[in-house]
């Protein structure tokens, strides 16, 4: 790759970075790694201006991550409610229980170690340890790969990761904040889609997303809102589906279950798991 290529892109980014970057998002204006797992935990199909109140709201509720790694479960999925995919927040508490009773409430940083914690995937692990402690790790999320694919495969399709991973770690600045480097990636990323046709359908990831309304999904909170009332009957619960069929109402209560997010008594009463 050539060079000057590189030089003409960083100069793009970094122009539209100081000109239009979100510079006030309020987890760019921390290095604590645990109020930056959060908002990434947050972020992870939801979008910036739906969690930006969401993410204050929760670290008021609990602002260190011994407060969320004792709390009861219930009151985390109550300060989590309207996020959506509620596994998430079950993965952050005991990520941060993790954190808590194997690091002595310490973050690791190498991002490796990271990965050990519960919901902690590859590029969650390098982004807290890239933003948290400004460590220049290479890593791919759907704003940065969208930059990429635009500005060096344009014509490319089924563009895997691993094509980009050499232009990502190329890209990155020697001299320069790597983490304002992917604060002005994700922000030109996110510009892209709100102005061209999303280049990143030519990536070989792509999926696009399923129908919230009348899903699965949307039972699955319906029936965690119920229960966060209180205890109550499964046959109560079920009856809720509304348009849903009996079956699919039965596939959300059974993977909320498996997912460690309700349990079910004998009598049949349904209740978030202690």
């Amino acid at each position: 790759m050539k060079t000057e290529k590189i030089a003409q892109f960083q100069k793009t980014i970094w122009s539209f970075y100081k000109k239009e970057g979100r510079h006030d998002l309020p987890w760019r204006q921390t290095s604590d790694p645990y109020k930056i797992l959060v908002s990434e935990v947050m972020l992870q199909q939801t979008q910036v201006d739906r969690v930006v109140p969401k993410y204050k709201a929760f670290l008021k509720q609990f602002p260190t991550i011994e407060s969320l790694a004792r709390a009861p479960l219930q009151e985390v999925l109550l300060g989590w409610s309207g996020l959506g995919y509620n596994r998430r927040a079950l993965y952050l508490q005991r990520a941060a229980q993790a954190v808590v009773h194997d690091f002595k409430g310490i973050f690791p940083k190498d991002p490796e170690v990271l990965e050990t914690l519960p919901g902690v995937g590859p590029y969650t692990a390098k982004a807290i340890a890239t933003f948290s402690f400004d460590a220049p790790y290479t890593f791919v999320e759907t704003n940065i790969r969208r930059v990429f694919i635009y500005t060096f495969f344009p014509k490319g399709g089924n563009v895997s990761d691993e094509k980009l991973i050499p232009y990502i770690k190329e890209a990155l600045p020697k001299r320069k904040s790597a983490k304002e480097w992917y604060w002005a990636l994700m922000d030109y990323g996110s510009y892209l889609k709100l102005t061209i046709k999303n280049p990143n359908q030519r990536s070989a990831h792509y999926v696009k997303q399923s129908t919230f309304k009348g899903s699965v999904r949307e039972l699955r909170g319906e029936f965690l809102r119920m229960c966060s009332k209180g205890s109550i009957a499964r046959k109560k619960l079920l009856a809720s589906y509304k348009k849903l069929d009996k079956i699919r109402a039965e596939k959300a209560l059974e993977g909320l279950v498996r997912d460690g997010l309700l349990e079910i008594y004998s009598s049949g009463i349904v209740r978030i798991k202690h």
